[in-house]
């Protein structure tokens, strides 16, 4: 097997010192990280607006699919994905204002107060598309991985693994160019590892959620990215597929704010195997 890069090496050890230091005391800023950025941009927990049934959610900022279980119980999520393109428009002032769409997996969120997610956004950032790969240590800062460049149409794989003692590693991988952000780690004081998630979501600022970008269709899970044993989930040390888990299988559609709580984003069914699912664009919102 081949080495791995040295700079992969650096980026793990760099941020895992530097995300030490955020968890201990969240207002110090990361200094000296070569190969990550924060950003004001953030991904928070699921925004629920209601349970339309049994296993049927309506979230103000998320789309997707969540496998739920009991504290302590999920410890590793798997996913992969294709990086949509973007449509941005040009024009008139609200034609050309910024909007945002992220793609990711993670741990927590679903009901609860911590994220350990990362993924990918294809923005319109100024009415020009932007892609990039990021992670998230909710609530800490979103960081961009500056050594990763993805590309529409590129296949992406990550992984979110929790060691038991409160310590998250996640790692993503560009399939179609071989890059990897290599291992990241951090400690998340509450986690309850309670959920796993395969979202496409409308991000927020501090000024709330932001305009969802027209990414038209995302495609989710091995039948389409041809990534084995994903989209997959450990629940209580048993792996499967995201459909194998039943009852604990929560659908989740993106609304909007207000009335009539229009559709922004909405999941396909599974696929028959349980692993994949593509995830369509409606509006921007609010």
């Amino acid at each position: 097997m081949a080495s791995r890069p040295m700079w992969r090496h650096q980026l793990s050890l760099a941020v895992f010192l530097a995300l030490a230091a955020i968890t201990l005391k969240a207002d110090v800023p990361a200094s000296g990280m070569r190969f990550a950025t924060a950003t004001s941009r953030r991904h928070d927990p699921n925004k629920i607006h209601q349970r339309r049934f049994d296993q049927q959610y309506d979230s103000y900022n998320w789309s997707g699919y969540a496998v739920t279980g009991a504290s302590g119980s999920v410890t590793d999520v798997k996913g992969s994905w294709t990086v949509p393109t973007v449509a941005c428009s040009s024009g008139s002032k609200r034609q050309s204002q910024s909007q945002y769409s992220s793609f990711w997996i993670g741990i927590d969120g679903f009901s609860d107060s911590t994220v350990e997610q990362l993924g990918t956004d294809s923005d319109c950032q100024n009415g020009k598309p932007t892609y990039y790969a990021w992670f998230e240590f909710y609530p800490n800062p979103m960081y961009l991985i500056n050594n990763l460049t993805v590309h529409p149409g590129d296949v992406v794989s990550a992984e979110v693994v929790a060691d038991g003692s409160g310590v998250f590693t996640v790692s993503l991988t560009d399939v179609t160019t071989g890059q990897s952000s290599g291992g990241i780690s951090a400690q998340v004081p509450g986690a309850q590892q309670s959920s796993a998630e395969w979202i496409a979501e409308a991000p927020s600022s501090r000024k709330g959620i932001l305009p969802l970008a027209n990414f038209a269709s995302v495609a989710f899970g091995q039948n389409y990215t041809r990534v084995d044993s994903t989209c997959f989930v450990t629940v209580n040390g048993t792996a499967g597929s995201i459909g194998s888990f039943g009852a604990d299988v929560q659908e989740i559609t993106m609304v909007g704010e207000h009335a009539p709580y229009a559709t922004k984003a909405a999941p396909s069914a599974l696929t028959t195997d349980g692993t994949s699912f593509t995830d369509t664009w409606y509006s921007a919102g609010p």
